[in-house]
């Protein structure tokens, strides 16, 4: 592509042709507010100029260019800060700002909304613009995400997430000019659509109009229940990036803090997520085998990921019996507590609460299933956490590293996998190669599906066969490969799908990364560390799993096991 060259604020510079004027000053350390315009995964731009915050002065043209969207031309001269630009830009979050609620302090965007930083860098103090504010009703029907579009400013971000990147097309712009909402169609509820609750949107959203449901006051009201006996579990990926809400730089595992922060926080016993994901690994490399063995359906699905699987259960019912009948990691920790430890240390179950910490939106809706309601109590996210131990007054930094409970805090370098991309299907092919060729396996990095790519494909010999292994992230993705099954043109025998790209070290609840999907990178390596850091990294061989069947569950598949580990899949016909 050939450069041109530009002047922008009196600063000569060559740049490729069709490069946004937003990108070319960006390139010069040069920066220009923004609202609508962001990168989103995968390459995907989302820049509609709908805000225009970002206009900029050309000479030569009369009027002030959005720069997200107008392209450099040979010899053009910008000005970013001219007097007419700031006063414009300032003009336009003013005008936001006067049909906004004035919350700020009761939000829960506060502090990360980006209007309310884009004011305060303008140094807006007053109302300038006073007058009727719109309202709309808001909409709390989903255990995962809510709505409020008093504080929607139309930067369709959602939009672009929800379409482009998942393909889901739940939210999109209704109406023309003042009456504009970004709605379901016919203004439906979140809960009665498509919705997959992975929370995508939620991350996006620069201000408060898209939030997560808050349970954190129902965990504080358990811990405050003399007569209850509260656990908690984490997730692997919320260990890689809990230290970020705390100022620690991304890819720094907080592992030891964290547990040493919930213990002081008030639980009974902290235990760890990864201990079920060794769980899940025994269960479902088992019906792998089994599948491949006795003639079962393939390719088989994996089923971790709740939004994936709601994604599943709306848009392809003729395909059910594909996915792994296993639960997921959380739930399957919720069944064995109450069912497993509960009895074993004679505790209630009636009396005991479990909570999830998860990187993940969708796990509140999860825990909510009518099948699975009584595994899991309250489900909170990794944000959410951060601000308990925060109000908590806990000082995270001056914490000792502290282990996890047992048993059922003991896992492998294989689980904590399960927080990226590719690591569910790495762990199970771990244990897989061993239970079919009865070696052992001296490397377990399969690193030929390790990455962030969209859909990754990879063939494992073991040993006289040929297993072929797709990974998907991001629901767009997960459709591509899924309508390769429902046209017979897979030929695989496992594949693994996540809903956030780049799975769930990119959760709806985690800390937000604001376009900057190099930290993506940097949580995925905490991870991997942990895993080689490990003493055991293959799921059989966790004592505490061992120990589990030789008391309880018998086998893997077996019949107890069926009935508290596995689950069946529904299809939700949207009225």
């Amino acid at each position: 592509m050939s450069l041109v060259t530009v002047t922008i604020n009196d600063k000569k510079l060559q740049v490729e042709e069709g490069t946004s004027i937003l990108e070319a000053a960006k390139s010069a350390n040069i920066y220009i507010p923004t609202l609508c315009h962001m990168n989103l995964h995968g390459g995907v731009e989302h820049n509609p100029g709908s805000c225009r915050v970002c206009v900029v002065e050309i000479e030569g043209r009369k009027n002030l260019a959005p720069s997200c969207n107008t392209m450099v031309a040979e010899g053009m001269v910008i000005n970013t800060n001219s007097i007419r630009a700031i006063t414009s830009r300032r003009t336009v979050v003013e005008l936001l700002l006067s049909d906004h609620p004035q919350d700020c302090l009761l939000c829960e965007k506060n502090m990360h909304c980006e209007l309310q930083a884009l004011a305060a860098d303008m140094g807006i103090r007053e109302m300038k613009y006073k007058g009727e504010m719109s309202t709309f009703p808001k909409d709390f029907s989903s255990a995962s995400i809510e709505r409020n579009l008093d504080k929607c400013i139309l930067c369709r971000r959602c939009v672009t997430a929800c379409g482009k990147i998942q393909t889901v097309s739940v939210l999109s712009a209704v109406n023309r000019g003042f009456h504009t909402i970004i709605s379901p169609a016919f203004g439906l509820p979140m809960v009665d659509t498509n919705c997959t609750f992975c929370g995508q949107c939620v991350s996006v959203c620069p201000t408060g109009a898209l939030t997560q449901v808050n349970n954190t006051t129902k965990v504080w009201e358990a811990l405050n229940h003399k007569d209850k006996f509260v656990i908690v579990q984490t997730a692997p990926a919320v260990r890689a990036a809990l230290g970020e809400c705390f100022g620690d730089t991304s890819g720094k595992a907080v592992t030891g803090k964290m547990v040493a922060a919930l213990r002081a926080m008030g639980f009974d016993k902290v235990f760890d997520t990864d201990f079920a994901a060794d769980l899940t690994i025994m269960e479902e490399a088992a019906e792998l085998i089994d599948r491949m063995n006795n003639g079962g359906r393939l390719p088989m699905l994996t089923s971790c990921c709740p939004a994936w699987i709601n994604y599943f259960e709306h848009e392809f019912k003729d395909m059910l019996d594909v996915p792994s009948s296993c639960k997921s990691p959380q739930q399957m920790f919720g069944a064995i507590a109450k069912n497993y430890y509960a009895k074993k240390m004679n505790l209630n179950p009636e009396n005991m609460v479990v909570v999830s910490v998860m990187p993940c939106l969708a796990k509140k809706y999860e825990a909510s299933r009518e099948e699975m309601k009584n595994d899991v109590d309250i489900v909170i996210s990794t944000r959410e956490l951060a601000k308990m131990i925060k109000e908590a007054g806990i000082s995270f930094h001056s914490l000792p590293n502290e282990e996890f409970d047992s048993f059922l805090g003991e896992s492998t370098g294989a689980s904590v996998l399960f927080g990226v991309t590719g690591g569910v299907m790495e762990a199970a092919l771990r244990t897989a190669y061993e239970w079919i060729t009865g070696e052992g396996l001296e490397n377990v990095e399969f690193s030929m599906i390790r990455g962030l790519d969209g859909i990754r494909e990879a063939t494992v010999q073991i040993k006289d066969r040929e297993v072929k292994a797709a990974i998907a992230n991001g629901l767009g993705n997960a459709r591509i490969l899924l309508n390769k099954i429902r046209n017979g043109e897979a030929d695989y025998q496992i594949i693994e799908i996540m809903a956030c790209p780049g799975g769930c070290i990119n959760g709806g609840g985690q800390p937000y990364l604001r376009g900057d999907y190099e930290v993506l990178k940097r949580r995925a390596g905490a991870l991997y560390e942990e895993d080689q850091n490990k003493p055991i990294r293959k799921s059989h061989e966790n004592p505490a799993i061992i120990k589990l069947y030789e008391e309880f569950l018998d086998k893997p598949n077996s019949e107890i096991a069926h009935h508290l580990l596995h689950t069946q899949y529904f299809y939700k016909e949207i009225s």
